[in-house]
């Protein structure tokens, strides 16, 4: 079945785009906004100069990134990054595990609240907003605690926002799936 990916995009919607490493989910996030005029991408990582494989990956989003796209690198701040965005326009966010990363010494009482104000954000906007949330939890169980509270924590922001999602993509093996049209959410 072919889908035309671009009428999924509507001025104030949530799209998600998630998937396994190196499936292909940042360029269908990509695709999605090709017709946009206005995108703002806003990524989430640490820099990681000393890092050459890491390196190598953000030129290559680079490479694939319009030359009119604003970028913004805002590091732990998402959720003012989001709420001092200009209405009508689309926003890229790759990725949500390094939102998740950066925060992951909180309590859960903390965590909670920030989740809670990530949502109110997403809630408020008046941009499109799509999302990349990578997927964990499909190979080895994490030897550490902390690797194991990132998989929970990833996989259940990604649940609640899912909920509120306008649509919802799974990119694997260079392939896209739409989840909102192909599936049924679990009671």
């Amino acid at each position: 079945m072919v889908v035309d990916s671009a009428q999924a995009v509507r001025n104030g919607s949530l799209i998600l785009v998630s998937g396994p490493s190196r499936g292909g989910k940042s360029r269908w996030a990509e695709h999605l906004l090709r017709n946009e005029v206005r995108v703002t991408y806003i990524a989430t990582s640490a820099k990681r100069p000393d890092d050459d494989a890491w390196q190598r990956r953000i030129a290559l989003h680079r490479e694939r990134r319009p030359e009119h796209w604003h970028l913004l690198e805002p590091g732990a701040d998402l959720i003012a990054s989001i709420a001092s965005l200009p209405p009508d326009q689309a926003v890229l966010i790759d990725a949500l595990g390094a939102f998740v990363a950066i925060h992951l010494q909180q309590e859960d009482v903390q965590w909670a609240d920030l989740c809670s104000d990530l949502m109110q954000a997403l809630s408020t906007t008046r941009c499109t907003v799509v999302m990349v949330i990578e997927e964990t939890g499909w190979g080895v169980v994490p030897p550490t605690r902390v690797g194991g509270l990132f998989r929970d924590r990833l996989g259940h922001l990604a649940q609640q926002l899912d909920r509120v999602a306008d649509a919802a993509w799974l990119v694997i093996q260079g392939r896209a799936i739409d989840l909102h049209a192909n599936s049924t959410p679990v009671p």
